[in-house]
């Protein structure tokens, strides 16, 4: 009886053990972009491409900004100060968000000096503009149950954001395997947006990824974390000064995007840094500075003349990531913690059953 109990306790975790997820869709104002689902290329997006539906693992994972090998996205979409942002998280095979216990947070950066479909947010000065834990109506309850039920997760821009080429990087951390040291689960996404206005506001509190957590941090390494009456400790920096104006969860989103045609010449918002869209190089580059290994010629290029209310593009074509090279591979393997779930799961039952 003991043994065919571990095998029912197995059989109900193994849906867990693969289940993961990404950033499908973001809706800034009412208008909707669609998302590639991971090492899918589709279509234009100004959500960076990732890898795979797996987290980021360890707080010193170069991942950790952006997602798994995240890519520079060719478009940068208008926005504004005090606009509404909402977030529609996705798992693998179209099913829902499968995680319900761990925080929320969404942080901002500029991208310095160039547009956001070129940047390379290495060292790009981070500032938290919300965060959100467990449901203040229903402690008990985290208030990522609500993106597993389905629902979105909606912010306000800043309203003294300054004008400018902005990432926007809404995050998810799993807090599922967290019990143990390095089990924690990060779903970083970053967004391109362009936002106009005339706001002089200068943020406080700006760190980098990596490095703004640690492994050790209590609300990443955290033995309570199932404790109902237990008190949750945000990682990373307080909030900042430039913080969203309101934020919370918002009902599933109504429309479905689409992607916009390949090539398809669009026009830069007024108020942008620049005012300049990029031209297509001939390869797509990754979020980290380098050449996509999977990206194909792009010729076109934006005007940067056009009217509020549409995105630019930057390289146009892509296609499926390729698998990271052997070396990168097992210097990402050496680097960074990347512990099991299944044998954690299994050695769990086994202990719990013996």
């Amino acid at each position: 009886m003991k043994r065919a109990a571990v095998f029912a306790a197995i059989s109900a975790a193994l849906p867990y053990v693969a289940a993961h997820g990404y950033l499908a869709q973001v809706s800034i104002d009412g208008k909707a972009y669609a998302g590639n689902i991971p090492n899918d290329y589709e279509g234009p997006s100004p959500i960076r491409l990732v890898s795979d539906i797996g987290p980021v693992k360890g707080t010193s994972n170069p991942d950790m900004f952006c997602g798994l090998n995240a890519q520079l996205a060719e478009l940068v979409v208008p926005a504004n100060p005090g606009s509404s942002v909402a977030f529609q998280w996705s798992g693998g095979d179209h099913q829902k968000w499968p995680h319900n216990t761990g925080p929320l947070m969404t942080y901002m950066a500029k991208c310095e000096g160039t547009t956001c479909d070129k940047y390379n947010s290495t060292n790009a000065q981070w500032f938290k503009i919300d965060q959100a834990g467990k449901d203040p109506k229903n402690p008990s309850q985290w208030l990522q149950q609500d993106i597993m039920n389905g629902d979105s997760y909606t912010v306000t821009l800043p309203q003294d954001l300054p004008p400018g080429d902005y990432l926007i990087r809404h995050e998810i951390i799993a807090l599922h395997l967290a019990v143990t040291m390095g089990g924690a689960e990060f779903y970083p996404s970053c967004t391109q947006v362009r936002v106009s206005g005339s706001g002089t506001g200068t943020p406080s509190n700006t760190v980098t990824f990596p490095g703004a957590y640690h492994d050790d941090d209590p609300g990443i390494f955290d033995p309570t974390v199932f404790d109902n009456d237990s008190k949750y400790v945000f990682p990373g920096p307080p909030i900042s000064n430039l913080a969203a104006a309101s934020a919370g969860i918002t009902p599933p989103e109504s429309q479905t995007a689409t992607f916009p045609p390949e090539g398809a010449a669009t026009a830069t918002p007024a108020g942008s840094g620049s005012g300049k869209g990029s031209a297509g190089s001939g390869s797509s580059a990754s979020a980290t500075g380098g050449a996509s290994p999977s990206a194909s010629a792009g010729t076109g290029s934006s005007s940067g003349k056009g009217t509020t209310g549409s995105a630019t593009t930057g390289a146009k074509a892509q296609c499926k990531l390729k698998a990271r090279s052997a070396s990168a591979a097992a210097s990402s393997a050496s680097s960074v913690n990347r512990p099991r779930h299944y044998s954690r799961i299994m050695r769990r039952i086994l202990h719990t059953s013996s």
